[in-house]
């Protein structure tokens, strides 16, 4: 989908206004590309973001129901199932190619991109994306989510994600986490959990904690996140709720909209963190609304 002029002349109106400091954040449906390519250079403190992984799960039918379909113990509707994702094909590894100069021009020195990815096989597509990522950032890191029970699949059942680091060179990387954070989250570490999503729920949905973690690490309060590929704002959620401002790109219209009155929704807290920020065993950590660890 290409944004048309008149909604990506909004889409740009609403972005500036978060990068002067006049609004607090925005979410803005369209290409991110396209919208990316209007954005001035190094206007953002960190982007965290999740892109369709290209493996086309959810076209055919929710990948939940038909898995219980293939046991026996439930059925695939087409009409009620499918739930396709916006280039979720082949295509998805194009988009992240292309997406990673713009979101490296987009951030400062320092700044580093943080980018969901999927983990083992049989495509090893997290080696690719590694690769890729290495070409145009100075990679950082593969940080493995374990997200705790078993997953989907048959051999080798997927019990984690990783999370791809990428920062810009020319300044030392933002840090804020001290010499204590390791490149694995354990299930329940910060808060974060797994999430099984619901029939009207985004089909890849992740814990606005998740993001948090990575908010925390790498930038500050008041800094700017942003989500190229925004689903339903769980970035913008944990941003909010630590007071950094934001702005999400989404493709699909009802995902942006639900973004919007999600965080709508969510309340900034009465005291904002401090830097650095707290660990996960700190209150004020849940206090931010972003759970506790257990």
């Amino acid at each position: 989908m290409t944004t048309t002029a008149t909604t990506k002349s909004e889409a740009i109106e609403k972005i500036n206004a978060v990068l002067s400091g006049e609004s607090e954040g925005c979410i803005v449906c369209g290409d991110c590309l396209d919208i990316m390519a209007d954005m001035p250079d190094g206007s953002v403190d960190v982007v965290v973001t999740d892109p369709p992984y290209g493996h086309n799960n959810n076209n055919n039918g929710d990948l939940i129901s038909r898995w219980e379909a293939a046991l026996g113990v439930g059925e695939y509707v087409p009409e009620r199932d499918n739930r396709a994702i916006a280039n979720d094909g082949h295509e998805a590894n194009t988009l992240y190619k292309d997406a990673l100069p713009h979101m490296r021009r987009l951030l400062q020195p320092g700044c580093c991109c943080c980018c969901c990815c999927c983990g083992g096989g049989p495509d090893p597509q997290f080696a690719r994306w590694s690769l890729w990522m290495d070409e145009v950032f100075n990679f950082k890191q593969m940080v493995v989510w374990d997200k705790g029970p078993m997953g989907m699949g048959w051999h080798y059942r997927r019990s984690y994600e990783t999370v791809l680091v990428g920062s810009v060179p020319g300044a030392a990387i933002r840090w804020n986490g001290g010499r204590a954070t390791e490149n694995i989250i354990r299930p329940g570490d910060y808060g974060i959990s797994k999430i099984i999503p619901q029939k009207t729920d985004h089909p890849c949905a992740k814990s606005p904690a998740l993001y948090g973690h990575f908010i925390n690490l790498h930038t500050n309060p008041g800094d700017i996140v942003l989500d190229p590929f925004a689903g339903e704002g769980p970035f913008a959620v944990a941003a909010k709720r630590l007071g950094r401002r934001y702005i999400g790109i989404e493709i699909d219209e009802g995902y942006c909209k639900k973004a919007r009155g999600r965080v709508r929704d969510t309340e900034r807290p009465l005291f904002q963190p401090e830097t650095p920020p707290p660990t996960a065993d700190d209150p004020v950590f849940a206090a931010c609304g972003l759970g506790s660890p257990i």
